[in-house]
């Protein structure tokens, strides 16, 4: 079993969480820690070879676990996801919405097709997923603790505003569905981590995760142990009175530093309109 953990052992004992996007960083860094508690855990990827991996990894942990390949984009396969657990175990007591994906690109670059696909992929993926665990398991069981994870969006998303967009529609789903699956018994949630490193922000590259790491006041990247200690406190019995709110883990970032460069305009514009 891997390091120690913040919580009681066997917390989640007996219970099923399902974590999309599980076979790397937070995702994974999650189902670590769940497992470590006590739950069995299903993890899910579009990748084959990153879900396989994310299951090596938890069954060197000891952990009782179900690796599937699902495209969260069609919820066809969504429906099927689910149902494999659910035939598997009987239960999904938690569910991480971890999975998506966003590419750096201004939005004067940015194509329709572009714009589509991180659409299809953070928000209505995340809404395909949530609601076939619903509907299949947590409103029949009248309980139930969703987390999602978004981004830092306090501020916009300057230099990709595709996925602050989708982000800020699973934000405003989160509080949504506080509400009316309350009396259900299903509390949901949100973190929005700010710049973490792991396999996520490769693509990003050192010289951005650099001028990240400076505007934050806490002067370091986070990792995704940090942000799965969040989630798993939200996912949990210890959770009692939250729900419809979003924990930014972000060292600071959202409330001072600014990462997206603005030149200086020519000097007949300095006057405004």
């Amino acid at each position: 079993m891997h390091r120690s953990s913040l919580f009681a052992p066997g917390v989640f004992e007996g219970q099923v969480a399902l974590i999309t996007g599980g076979g790397t960083g937070i995702g994974l860094a999650a189902a670590r820690e769940l497992g470590a508690l006590g739950a069995r855990v299903a993890i899910a990827s579009r990748n084959p070879i990153k879900v396989e991996a994310g299951a090596a990894e938890l069954g060197a942990d000891g952990v009782e676990h179900l690796a599937l390949t699902c495209d969260i984009r069609e919820p066809d396969q969504v429906g099927a996801l689910v149902d494999q657990v659910m035939a598997r175990w009987g239960r999904i007591d938690v569910l991480v919405n971890n999975a998506g994906g966003q590419f750096p690109k201004p939005a004067a670059d940015l194509s329709p097709r572009g714009w589509e696909a991180v659409i299809r992929n953070n928000l209505n993926g995340t809404f395909f997923m949530t609601s076939a665990v619903a509907q299949k398991a947590m409103i029949p069981a009248r309980r139930g603790r969703i987390v999602n994870v978004i981004a830092n969006i306090a501020r916009g998303f300057p230099g990709m505003a595709h996925t602050g967009a989708a982000r800020a529609g699973v934000e405003n789903l989160t509080r949504s569905l506080a509400v009316e699956w309350a009396t259900h018994g299903i509390k949901v949630n949100a973190v929005a981590p700010g710049t973490i490193r792991s396999s996520g922000t490769t693509q990003y590259g050192e010289e951005l995760l650099e001028i990240s790491r400076k505007a934050t006041p806490l002067k370091r990247l986070g990792s995704p142990d940090e942000v799965a200690r969040v989630i798993v406190f939200l996912a949990s019995h210890l959770n009692d009175y939250v729900t419809g709110s979003t924990y930014y883990i972000d060292g600071g970032l959202s409330l001072w530093g600014d990462i997206w460069h603005i030149d200086e305009p020519p000097a007949q514009d300095k006057q405004g309109d």
